[in-house]
């Protein structure tokens, strides 16, 4: 058992971090806080134009796309 033992323990490579940890956490926040201000910058976009959108209702129904 001790012959197991040593042969694991010498192929163990044991490999750094490049950065501490507490940075990747830092990394995936910023990550995760751009991609919700590009989620947020898109809000309201359908009532920017609507005056086209209006235009296409009153062309094509106001429920057309709820039928198919």
């Amino acid at each position: 058992m001790s012959l197991v033992t040593a042969v694991l323990a010498e192929t163990v490579h044991a490999r750094e971090l490049p950065i501490d940890p507490f940075f990747y956490g830092l990394i995936a926040l910023g990550i995760f806080i751009v991609l919700g201000i590009v989620t947020y910058s898109y809000r309201d976009v359908a009532n920017r134009h609507r005056f086209k959108a209006e235009a296409y209702a009153a062309r094509h129904g106001e429920d057309d796309h709820a039928t198919h």
